[in-house]
Parts: structure tokens; C-alpha cells; sequence
């Protein structure tokens, strides 16, 4: 294994452990990793990718958290799931670590909305009560988008959390179901998130007592 690598991978590790157990974000958790490690932001080491740092979560997960991650990843998609029923009129999808499967407790929901035009949701959202905070968030092609965010009661957790709306145009729904380069939808609305829901509540046992 060539020096580089080893330190990717090390970069790797400590970045998954970041991840899980302070809830970045992978950017900001690769950055962090290469501060802890002792390297240089211009370190020639080169930074893992998003999927090589989701293997390290993913593992990180299954040795430390295989206890509670898969109830508190369920808690997090359904709230995510009665959001976007909520907000059905904005044609929402879920993506972020909620959607990968890899959320605990610590992550925040993340939910795109396609319509145009952020004062709409706005609007729907004072229509509901709820209060949300106006933020920005990059977008498509990194350009600059709005961002609403609220922090909605998770009785399942004992806690509040914090559900990102990004609001996108109608016209970027149509490139928004395109694969990642595993072949997996890096989104998916709320039949998607259902079909998720499903398959999580269908245990070993639950499965092999319907064949």
C-alpha cells in the first residue's frame, strides 16, 4: 500500500468518526481529520472521496452503533416522511445521510423542494404555524439557493430536529433522480422513502415467516 493511500485512509477513519460522532458534514469532517491528523489543508495526501468516506462511516457505524443507529436512522425517515406529506404540493425529496441510511440522532434532515419560488413555501409554512429561520445553501451547479429551515419535534427521539427545505427550480427536478457514480439515486421522494420504511420494518424473521 503506497504512503498516500495509507494516509487517505487514515484521513478516512478519523473523518467517519466525525461524522458519526459529532454529525458533519463530509466536507467539513475531511477538513477537520487533516487538522487532527497533523496535515496541511495543501497536504499532497490525497483527500478521500465521498464514497470511500461512506465505507468508513458505513463500518463505523456497524462496530460502534449497531445498537442504536438503524431505530434513531428510522425515527429521522419517518419524521422526514410526515414533512414531506406536509409539504407534498413542492414535489419534495429527501437526500443527505437520512436518505443514504447512514443518519443517527446527530444529523439534520435535508429535504429539496422543486417550485420555483421559496415565498410559496413560506407562505405554506406560516399557513401551518410553523416557525423557520431563512438561510442560503449551494445548489445545482453551485449556485446559490434558498434554504428554510425549521426545527420540528421528533417525539421518537425525546428531542427537536432541525429539517433543512432547500428550494430549488421546478426545471432542476428533471436531473435530480440521476445515479451517483455507484449507481444509487442520491435522492428520492416520499414513495422512495416509503418503500425504504417498509423494507427497514421487515425483519430477518419478518421476511422469512412471508416466504
Amino acid at each position: 500500500m503506497s504512503s498516500e493511500h495509507s494516509i487517505s485512509s487514515e484521513i478516512a477513519a478519523t473523518a467517519a468518526r466525525l461524522v458519526v460522532e459529532e454529525g458533519l458534514e463530509y466536507g467539513p469532517a475531511k477538513q477537520r481529520a487533516l487538522k487532527q491528523l497533523g496535515l496541511a489543508r495543501n497536504s499532497r495526501a490525497a483527500l478521500p472521496s465521498n464514497d470511500e468516506l461512506e465505507d468508513e462511516v458505513r463500518d463505523y457505524l456497524a462496530l460502534f452503533c449497531a445498537d442504536t443507529q438503524p431505530a434513531e436512522l428510522r425515527a429521522l425517515r419517518e419524521l422526514a416522511a410526515r414533512w414531506m406529506a406536509r409539504l407534498a404540493e413542492f414535489r419534495p425529496h429527501l437526500c443527505g445521510a437520512v436518505w443514504r441510511g447512514t443518519a443517527t440522532r446527530l444529523n439534520n434532515i435535508h429535504l429539496q423542494l422543486f417550485c420555483d419560488d421559496s415565498k410559496s413555501t413560506e407562505i405554506a409554512l406560516i399557513n401551518m404555524n410553523v416557525d423557520y429561520e431563512v438561510g442560503a445553501t449551494s445548489g445545482p451547479r453551485g449556485r446559490e439557493v434558498d434554504m428554510l429551515s425549521i426545527a420540528a419535534p421528533c417525539p421518537a427521539l425525546q428531542e427537536r430536529v432541525t429539517v433543512h427545505l432547500s428550494i430549488l427550480d421546478f426545471d432542476d427536478l428533471r436531473g435530480a433522480l440521476k445515479l451517483d457514480s455507484r449507481g444509487r439515486s442520491e435522492r428520492g421522494d416520499l414513495n422512495a422513502l416509503q418503500k425504504l420504511l417498509e423494507d427497514d420494518g421487515n425483519s430477518p424473521e419478518e421476511q422469512g415467516a412471508k416466504t
